[in-house]
């Protein structure tokens, strides 16, 4: 059975970087982001959606990326942060802060979703379920991925009761009762519905 690859590029002419982030749908920590130049030849048979690989099978791939990769970068932005701008801005400002600390620049940015900052002054294509289809923003999902994972691994040894180094803070059943359970703490974002009626709840404090 003949393996299928994802597709190595957009264009074939330019430089190329791939663009994705993690954590969007969390109730707490950064929202992460990548950006990654590839060689245009680069395929492996793993690469796909970060959503779409196992634990070990992103760890595996993060580590051919670092090392084949043109260039690549990420970069953060805090739950402070989020809730100053709201997610969806500072998904895209992470984004854009990846892509200006590329060593190499890029002529062409493959963004993954519907939307990107209008002035970063390169062109750029918003792909809905890009990192499905261009092995550029597969390997920026896989790296946001696994730094997001691993920020919020060393944050659980802080706050063990939500279970982050399961949950990655993301709104589970258990995440969801240990907030209930014990407030939320200063890593929670504040502008995200943490409790059905965030307004009144007396467990809204910092820790």
């Amino acid at each position: 059975m003949e393996t299928k690859y994802l597709k190595s590029y957009f264009q074939k002419d330019g430089i190329e970087a791939g663009c994705d982030e993690a954590g969007r749908g969390c109730l707490a920590g950064p929202v992460y982001a990548a950006a990654v130049i590839l060689p245009k030849k680069f395929k492996h048979k793993l690469l796909d959606d970060s959503k779409k690989l196992t634990h070990a099978q992103r760890l595996e791939l993060r580590t051919v990326i670092e090392k084949k990769a043109i260039s690549y970068s990420i970069a953060r932005l805090t739950h402070k942060e989020i809730d100053r701008y709201n997610i969806l801005n500072a998904s895209l400002k992470a984004m854009y802060k990846a892509v200006k600390s590329l060593d190499t620049r890029p002529t062409r940015l493959l963004i993954d979703g519907n939307r990107f900052i209008d002035n970063a002054n390169i062109p750029h294509h918003c792909i809905i379920k890009g990192d499905s289809i261009y092995a550029s923003i597969a390997a920026a999902s896989i790296l946001a991925k696994t730094y997001r994972d691993e920020y919020m691994e060393k944050l659980h040894k802080k706050f063990p009761h939500y279970a982050w180094d399961r949950n990655k803070g993301y709104p589970t059943k258990a995440h969801r009762t240990a907030i209930h359970e014990n407030g939320a703490c200063i890593y929670h974002r504040k502008s995200f519905r943490l409790y059905p009626d965030q307004e009144k709840s007396p467990l809204l404090k910092k820790k």
